[in-house]
């Protein structure tokens, strides 16, 4: 295939026209010791973010299911507020955390709401 310089020329023409100067500019002239060093230091911010993104989204296997360990909390609530049980069950952390009650329980609580 031949270039065609005056084609390209005239492309080059239109796209300086339409998006202006910056366009058509090699980005290999705008760049520096100081833009690499800005580039390097912002990919390490946004590599940081995402570490730190992918470690709070991770998951833990619970009896099948697959919770976010977000929802774990680091003062762990251990004894049932109903049946004052100790639990060592990973599926009872759970439901202490967000029902303050045991497994056990909230399967009570739901069958008395059914029947009452």
């Amino acid at each position: 295939m031949k270039k065609d310089l005056n084609y390209i020329q005239a492309l080059e023409k239109a796209i300086k026209e339409k998006y202006g100067e910056q366009a058509t500019i090699n980005p290999k002239q705008l760049w520096d010791e100081s833009t690499e060093k800005q580039y390097l230091e912002s990919v390490k911010i946004a590599s940081k973010k995402e570490y730190n993104n992918s470690i709070s989204q991770e998951k833990i296997d619970v009896d099948g299911l697959l919770i976010p360990k977000k929802l774990f909390n680091k003062k762990e609530l251990k004894e049932c507020s109903m049946c004052q049980i100790y639990s060592f069950n990973k599926k009872d952390d759970l439901y202490l955390n967000k029902f303050k009650v045991c497994y056990k329980c909230y399967l009570c609580k739901l069958e008395d709401k059914k029947d009452g």
